[in-house]
């Protein structure tokens, strides 16, 4: 992997949906083998990805056309987050981040911080200075991202039925 290419992170396009989830199959699998029940259930599925596409949240981050990871970054409301077993830090308008995955060419090369660092750029650009995220809690390598990069815990979130811990990023 080339260190020096500039990373992009861009929309995607509803060709790369093969592509993404590839990256997407290798990430239920990698959740698979830790012991995590996130993602066991046949969702995300090519379908969510199209969505995604179609609603204008999925997004790649790239380097020199390589895909290295996915997200579906939302700038509404997401109404399970209108619930929450705690209290988020703001009342204002957020972005949401769902379905982050990595290819396996980039696991272990802090892609899915960068890819955060970028998200974070974006919320701003757009005049949104917070960001809501919700994770299982057995996704340990997504909790040390949350972690590394100050995300605040802010209590429970419910989705299809299970409970998710929820966190909460304030941005100046």
């Amino acid at each position: 992997m080339n260190t020096t290419a500039a990373l992009l992170l861009r929309k995607a396009n509803l060709s790369e949906v093969p592509q993404i989830w590839e990256i997407i199959q290798d990430a239920i699998e990698q959740r698979r083998l830790e012991g995590s029940k996130q993602w066991q259930d046949g969702y995300p599925n090519e379908l969510s990805i199209e969505n995604d596409i179609n609603n204008g949240f999925g997004y790649v981050l790239t380097e020199s056309e390589t895909i290295l990871c996915y997200a579906a970054i939302i700038f509404d409301i997401e109404p399970a987050y209108e619930e929450i077993e705690g209290k988020w830090l703001t009342d204002g308008d957020y972005v949401v981040v769902h379905r982050v995955a990595v290819s396996k060419l980039a696991k272990g090369k802090g892609i899915a911080t960068k890819l955060f660092q970028k998200i974070e750029d974006l919320a701003v650009q757009q005049n949104t200075y917070s960001i809501k995220v919700d994770t299982n809690f057995d996704n340990i390598p997504m909790l040390k991202i949350l972690d590394k990069l100050n995300y605040t815990y802010c209590g429970e979130v419910y989705f299809r039925g299970g409970a998710r811990k929820a966190y909460e990023k304030q941005l100046s």
